[in-house]
Order: structure tokens, then sequence, then C-alpha cells
């Protein structure tokens, strides 16, 4: 449709309805049924109450005129506007009638010759007289009124709040993509029109078109309109569940609501109404199409308002770029986009110069690409050497003009830049990661200026150590060059073998070193010290280079420096394995062997290694290497051990081990302490003897003979004739042996325990063995078998009782067990 549909609603007495009242007077032909209804539904009006009895053209002139516009898709093709003005007195003389003149059409735009409907305003095309005849002709193109960009301009520069026009913008963005509606409220409704014309202006033109508007309407809350003009003297009374919908700009108070305004649409109130419609006409140049938020139109119009010369902000800058990377539809023109933000904005982040990079490329600017590609090589070089947290990678250049580039800043920064060894290592890592063509002789030189610094270098932080050994890994010169400049220390001034205990020399490897063996040797001896478990084999490699068997008392020293120049057992063993047996070895040797025999033993792994180590050293050989002192530790560590594994009897053990605590060293103790009692109770025990002898053993180890005889005793297993010797050799010790306090009572509940709970066999057995050494005690325990004996009805005989208390001052009779008191047990 070409045209524009005009229609007539009024209160009169000749139209469409057939009867007088509010009707349509005339329509043109064609209109539809659904355009009345939504003409009828725009058309109401309510006059301010000051104005509601007007009937002189003076009077009516200032009534609010509501210019309206409803689109009926979001592009405004389909849509209808209308013009609305109060006429006081209908033809019954009575007051509250309008006249609506509105036109619709199925394109409305096109129809317009693009004008917009706010242009309407005060259009010559209006008219408010009733038609004789009901049938109007269509129009074409109607001439816009007086409301211009010029006339607008002027308005904004006169208006005291012009300052919120950003705020009303974004309200109206929001209202067009989130719902809602914004109500402007003003002294009359022609200013109203040029608030609205100044938003249709400075808005995207699809969205302009289809922003629905009515510049009076004296109840806002019953409108669902984008925009809504009201006057003062209109009632602006929403409902609880109205306020979150209308958003009211108060010109004629100067109130206003808290607007967050976004970036487009500073740019675009910057821009201004005067100069914004060229800025729409190129961003139909960068727009996509389909473009419906204020940020979904940011990054074109910032992209054509920086093409046509007119300055943006960061933001925008930032907006365009970011808009960029997926801007394929613009083809070639993505480069121009590309140039325009790098010439003008040279504070971007690599990021951001990265996209333009990328943009100039695919636009097929080689140049600006060349250009962008420079500056983003130098400020990624600059980053990655010095450490800066978003540091990228290199990556290989391939362009030879870049490569070329690329190459001689590099050199540059070599020169004049760096001035720490981190930074010249990371510079010379950021070369080879970009694969840069660094000339040998540069390369060889700058890595043996770097390995100068490097030996001045103390307790580097971790990343360094790791920089430095990557760049170890990847630079065969460096590896060279570290070690030429270790050498050139130590032959330039004696006492510099700590370099080699020092950060960087732990990165050089042995083969490294090959056929510089002074500095293969300070090399081990370093990372001996860096790695003490390995120290035995270092060891062993130093004298490999030395071209001898043994190591004298200054490479031992020199190699155990701490904790206190001892070797422990597994390393004096490995080192007596790995010793040639087949010639001397220097005294040191077997000095260094007694002081690793005479280290504390408490443990059995430690121990087990201890004597692993003295079975080595007993080979003739080895053995003849020994101080005395340290052949007699052997000697009497293997005999313990021996009689350990080989006795027949218990007494044998406690014979063997009959030392005083004093005389023994490390490793019989532990033999002792460990091995002694449970070896004691896995053998036979001679009564006889081991009651006489058993008071010989140091106070530990009879407490833990005690004390395992009365677990064996007292766990209520058969006892077997091994626990029954033992048992028998506690209940029988003397009345005078040489026992502490809480070793008689242990003793007095394993004499009490069998007569008690063992089995009547078990009893009757222990009688028998207990009556050589201790008649009383073997009566005892023969009186209570026959008390537990079946059919006894009392006991056989008296017999004294075991433990009975003893009247003070009177004597303990012969033989008798030590009085037990079960308090003094509860508590132990």
């Amino acid at each position: 449709m070409t045209h524009f549909q005009q229609l007539y609603y009024t209160s009169c007495e000749h139209g469409l309805s057939g009867f007088s009242g509010f009707q349509f007077n005339a329509v043109s032909a064609g209109v539809t049924a659904e355009t009345r209804h939504a003409v009828e539904a725009l058309a109401g009006y309510e006059p301010p109450r000051s104005l509601a009895e007007s009937d002189t053209p003076e009077l009516l002139e200032r009534c609010p005129v509501n210019l309206c516009y409803r689109p009926y898709d979001r592009e405004g093709r389909r849509a209808t506007a209308l013009c609305v003005r109060y006429v006081g007195r209908d033809s019954a003389r009575r007051f509250g009638n309008y006249f609506a003149h509105a036109l619709h059409s199925e394109d409305f735009a096109a129809t317009g010759g693009g004008t917009l409907a706010i242009e309407l305003w005060n259009s010559p095309v209006w008219t408010r007289a009733v038609s004789p005849s009901t049938e109007l002709p269509v129009l074409a193109a109607p001439a816009p009124g007086p409301l211009g960009v010029r006339a607008v301009s002027e308005f904004l520069r006169g208006h005291p709040h012009t300052a919120r026009l950003p705020e009303l913008l974004a309200a109206v963005f929001a209202a067009l993509t989130e719902h809602g509606s914004v109500v402007v409220v003003d002294r009359s409704t022609e200013r109203i029109a040029h608030w609205f014309a100044a938003v249709s202006y400075l808005l995207p033109p699809p969205l302009a078109r289809g922003l629905s508007f009515a510049t009076y309407v004296f109840r806002p809350a019953r409108s669902r309109l984008h925009l809504i003009g009201t006057v003062p003297e209109a009632q602006l009374a929403f409902g609880p569940d109205d306020e979150a919908a209308y958003t009211v700009f108060d010109f004629s108070r100067g109130v206003f609501p808290d607007v967050p305004v976004g970036d487009l649409v500073r740019l675009l109130t910057r821009i201004g109404v005067g100069s914004v419609r060229p800025v729409w006409s190129w961003t139909a140049d960068y727009a996509r199409g389909g473009e419906e938020t204020a940020d979904d139109w940011h990054a074109p119009v910032a992209a054509a308002a920086a093409s046509g010369g007119l300055t943006i902000t960061a933001a925008d800058a930032h907006a365009v770029i970011d808009w960029l990377a997926g801007a394929d539809h613009l083809g070639a023109r993505r480069a121009a986009v590309a140039a325009d933000i790098h010439r003008r904005h040279r504070d971007l982040d690599d990021s951001r110069l990265t996209v333009l990079s990328a943009a100039a490329k695919a636009g097929g600017d080689t140049a600006v690409h060349q250009e962008i590609e420079g500056k983003l090589h130098a400020s990624r070089m600059r980053a990655y050497t010095a450490a800066a947290e978003d540091a990228a990678e290199p990556v290989p250049i391939t362009e030879p003009t870049a490569r070329e580039r690329a190459t001689a800043l590099w050199e540059r920064l070599l020169e004049t830049e760096v001035r720490t060894a981190r930074e010249r290592t990371r510079l010379l890592l950021w070369a080879l990661g970009a694969r840069l063509p660094v000339p040998p002789e540069v390369m060889a030189r700058e890595t043996l200026t770097l390995a100068h610094t490097l030996l001045g270098a103390a307790a580097p932080a971790p990343r360094f150590r790791h920089e430095v050994a990557e760049l170890l890994r990847v630079l065969p010169v460096m590896r060279t060059s570290l070690a030429s400049a270790v050498e050139e220390a130590l032959a330039r001034r004696a006492g510099q073998e700590q370099l080699f205990s020092q950060f960087p020399a732990e990165l050089l490897h042995e083969d490294d070193l090959a056929g510089r063996p002074l500095l293969l040797e300070h090399h081990l001896r370093a990372r001996a010290e860096r790695e003490p478990s390995n120290t035995v084999p270092l060891m062993f490699k130093i004298l490999k280079i030395r071209g001898r068997a043994s190591p004298d008392e200054e490479l031992l020293r020199g190699l155990w420096r701490q904790p206190s120049r001892v070797w422990n057992h597994r390393e004096a063993t490995r080192i007596a394995m790995e010793l040639p047996t087949s010639g001397p070895v220097d005294e040191a040797v077997g000095e260094w062997f007694d002081r690793a025999l005479g280290q504390d033993v408490e443990d059995e792994d430690t121990l087990g290694a201890c004597l692993d180590l003295c079975h080595v050293l007993s080979h003739p050989a080895r053995f003849a290497w020994l101080p005395p002192s340290a052949g007699e530790r052997v000697r009497i560590t293997l005999g313990l051990a021996d009689v350990l594994r080989h006795a027949l009897e218990a007494t044998e053990l406690v014979v063997a081990f009959t030392i005083p605590e004093t005389g023994l060293w490390a490793a019989p103790r532990a033999l002792k302490r460990l091995y002694l009692v449970p070896a004691m109770l896995d053998l036979p025990a001679d009564v006889g003897r081991l009651r006489r002898l058993l008071t010989e053993l140091d106070h530990r180890c009879l407490d833990g003979y005690l004390s395992a005889v009365h677990h064996r005793a007292t766990r209520g297993e058969r006892v077997d004739d091994i626990v029954l010797g033992h048992v028998a050799t506690v209940v029988t010790l003397p009345a005078g042996a040489r026992l502490s306090q809480a070793q008689e009572e242990t003793a007095a509940v394993i004499r009490a325990h069998p007569a008690a709970h063992w089995p009547l066999p078990d009893l009757i057995r222990l009688e028998h063995v207990v009556r050589p050494h201790q008649a009383g005690l073997a009566d005892h325990y023969a009186g209570a078998a026959d008390a537990r004996r079946p059919g006894t009805r009392g006991p056989a005989r008296r017999i004294p009782l075991l433990g009975r208390r003893v009247r003070p001052g009177a004597a303990a009779p012969p033989d008798a067990a030590p009085p037990d008191n079960p308090r003094k047990r509860k508590g132990r």
C-alpha cells in the first residue's frame, strides 16, 4: 500500500453509524474493521479540568494536542498516526467533544517518504472539521510540520533540563527492549512533542519507527504506549502494581528518576540531534540487521561515527573491537574500521590489538596488519621479559617482514632495556619461542654474559630457577657458556668451589662438564650437598675421576658435612661392599666405619641395618680396615646375635647378656632391649639356674621378663612346658631376691593365679616343678588341686595360705610368698 487511508472520529450527527454521537464521521475506502477499532481505542480524549468547558477558539487552542502513533510490528511498517484535538461542544451543545484525524498505512515509512511520525506534529494535513461525506480520499505522503532537527536543537539549547536527555533516551531504550512506558510531563504538548522528537532522532531509525507514543494522555496509567506525554494537571496516580512499569520524567517540576545510562546513549547524546542523522546513514553500512538492544547498536554506531571522523571514547572503541571479531558481514570494511580505531586509540591492550590485527588482515590491509603486529610483538616481548601477570607465551613468527622487525626489536631490547639476569633469561626464551633468526654468535655472546651474571645470583626464586632450567634445556650453547663461565671463575680466583653449591651450577649435567675433571668433581660435591641420599654413588664417581680406590679424610669431610660428619649404617654397608678388598684403604675409612658402628640404635630397622654392616665388615679383608675398637664392636655384636639365634635354653641368654650396661655400646644394648626377653620366652627354662641368675638382669629387662611371663600365665590358654618353666622360675624366686616393689607385686600375681585359674592338670604339673625349689609353695598348689578334685568335701590338709597377711613386726615364714596387695594391683 503506497498511500495513507484517512479516518475521522468525533461526536457528530451524520456518520457511519447512522445516528448522532461519537462515531466515524468518514473513512477512506478499504479501511478494515480492525483499523477502525484501533483508531477508536486510541482516539479517546479527556481534557484537563481547567479547560473542559473551553468553547472559544482562543481557549480551544490552549488545550493539549495528542499526536498519537501506534506501530503494529517492531519495524513500524504497518502503523497508524492520529491527531486528536479538543473541540469543546458537540452538535447538541454538550462539552467533551474531540476530533480525531487518523492516517493508516501498511508501509508507513515508505508511504511517508521516511518521515517520522513525530514530524507530523502541527502538519497541515491534520483537520478538525467533520466531512459532509462519509468517504474520504486516500493521501500520498503528507507534508511534515515545523518540528525538525533545527527546531529540536534550538529547543534543547533553551530548556533548563536538557542535561536529562541521556536518562530519557536510556529509559526509552529500556521501554523498547524490556517493556514498560516512559511518561514525560511538561507545561505544554508543544514542549512534549519536542522531547519526543529529540528521542526519535537519537534512536536507531528501526527503533524510532517502532516507538509508540502519545503526546497527551490525561490518565497515563491507562496507556501502554512506549512514550506518554501529559501536562501538570493530569492524574499521575499509579497503582502499586503499575509503578514499576512507568518511568516518569517531570520536566515541569524538575523531578526525574535515576536511570542508568549506557555507552551508546552517551555516544548518541554526545553526537547530538543536529549531527546524528548522517551517522544513522553511515551506520546502515555497518549494522548486520536484527539489532535490538542498545548493546547491539553500540558497536555499529561507534564504528560509523569513527569512519565519519567523529571522536569516540575508549569505551566506544572497545565495544567496536569486541564486535569486530565476529563482524564478518563487513567484508573489506573491517580493515578500515581496524585502521580507524588503531590510528586514534594508541593505548589498547594486546587482546584488542590482536583483534584489530586479524580484522586488518581479513580486510586485506597488509600495511595496517603488519603495523599492529609489530606493536603486538613489542608489547608481548616486553611483558614476557618483565614477567607480567598477563604475559603470553611466545609463539612462532612466520611472516618474513614480521620476523625481521621482531628480531631488530629483540636486539634493541637486549642492548638498551634489560637490566637483570631474569629479564635477560626471559628475553632469550622469547626469542627461542618466537623462532627469531638470531645470529649464533649473538646468542653465544648473550648466553655467556648471562652465565657470568648467574654465577653471582644467590637464592633465586623457584620460578627463575625453572626459567633458567628451560633455557638450558632448549639452548645447548647456554650449557657450554655456563660451564665456561664457572671454569673462568675458578681459574681467576682460588676458593670459588662454593659456586657449585649454589644456583645455577645445579642446573648443569655431568655430560656438560666432560673433559673438565675439576669442574666435574666440584659439581658432584655440590650435588651431594643437595642430594644427601645420593652421596655414596657420587663419592665413587669422584674417586673414578681422581683415579683412586679409597677416599681420604678431606673428601669424606667435604661430602658428609651435615648433620654430623658420619655415615649412617646403610651408607657404611654400601661403601664397605663397593670398596675393593684387594688392597689397602685410607686410614680415615676405618675411623669412619668406627663412628658409623658407634651410632645410636633406637629401633628394629636401624638395628637390622647395623647388623648388616657388622656382617659385611666381618669379612677378613674388611675387618683388617678397622681400628681395634671397631673390630671389638663387630665381634661383640655378632657374638650376641649368634647367641640369640642358637641358644637352647633361656639361661644361656641371661649369661651372655650379663654385661654391665656401661660396657655395652649401641647395637648390643639394642639387641638386649629389643630381642632378649622375647628370645628367653621362646626357650625352655632351667628353673634352678634361671631363678638364681634372673636378678642379674638389668631393671628394664627384668620388668619386661616379668610382664611377659604374667601375660602368658594369665591369658587363659593351656600351659605348655616352656611357659610352665618360666612361671615356675618366677614363683620360686628366693624371698631375698632384689626386686622392686612393682616387680614383687607382679611376681605375687603370677604366684597366686595358677591356684585359682589354671586347669587342674596344669596346676598339678606346676606343683611337681616347684616342689624341688620351694616345698611350701608346692604344698599350697597341691592343696588347691585337692580342693578342686571331684568328691572333695573340704581341704585334705592344712597348708600355709599364699599371700596371708603377716602381723606387723613378725617374721614371714620361710619360703612364703610375698603378701598380695589387691589395692596396689588394682592401681597398677
